[in-house]
């Protein structure tokens, strides 16, 4: 009789796992954000980018990263209203757990709709983690719907209006005056005000007391947390 060769348990599995040593990593947020900069960097002239570079230099340098709210702190109660209707008073979410409030500038950023995407892509595990996830943005409620649209979002963006709750958290700065002009309609349009002044794209952490237990704060809207960071934040509570 013809004997079939013995394999071992190993070989099988060596014979018949695929193998992915080629396989491409998703990227890191942060990845994504430099991407997203060497594209724009070749749409800019010299002189656009070296004012866009001075715009952030100069918030930066007003001291906003340090003067805002920071961990520690007490969180800024405030009840806002999502592009759905549905009003949200954030401080009875936190009692039932941690929140992550998170800022973006507005849909026209593309800044800002890759950490959206990022966001929503962990948004499981970081609701598995024991958190909620508010966003909140200056834009219009039908401008953060499109927004939400255009990203595959199922996330609802709660409207801060006229900058109102992000200025009690000490975030809102005033758009340098080399570079405000060049945001001055879009503003208007997405906004529905003629202010010249954003948020700064700011992520806290807040706990069931109501304490800042994690604050993202940067001047450089190119710069966003990873939400891998955000998750270990909660989870370290």
């Amino acid at each position: 009789m013809l004997k079939m060769p013995t394999f071992s348990l190993l070989t099988l599995a060596l014979t018949f796992t695929p193998c992915f040593a080629d396989d491409p990593q998703p990227k890191t947020l942060q990845q994504e954000l430099s991407d997203i900069a060497s594209t724009t960097a070749t749409r800019f002239s010299p002189e656009l980018a070296a004012k866009f570079r001075g715009g952030v230099a100069e918030v930066k340098a007003s001291g906003i990263e340090k003067s805002a709210k920071q961990v520690g702190d007490a969180a800024v109660d405030g009840k806002l209203t999502g592009w759905d209707g549905k009003s949200v008073q954030l401080s009875e979410l936190w009692s039932e757990g941690p929140v992550v409030l998170m800022w973006y500038r507005g849909g026209w950023c593309p800044y800002c709709n890759a950490q959206l995407r990022a966001m929503q892509k962990q948004l499981s595990t970081l609701e598995g983690a024991g958190a909620r996830l508010v966003i909140l943005t200056p834009e219009l409620p039908e401008k953060a719907k499109q927004t939400a649209a255009a990203n595959n979002l199922n996330m609802v963006a709660l409207h801060d209006k006229d900058n109102q709750l992000a200025r009690q958290y000490g975030i809102v700065f005033s758009l340098p005056q080399t570079i405000a002009p060049m945001f001055k309609d879009k503003l208007a349009d997405f906004n529905g005000n003629n202010a010249a002044e954003l948020p700064l794209s700011a992520t806290y952490v807040i706990d069931a007391n109501g304490k800042i237990t994690y604050a993202y704060l940067n001047a450089d809207y190119t710069k966003r947390p990873e939400p891998a960071d955000v998750i270990a934040a909660v989870e370290s509570l």
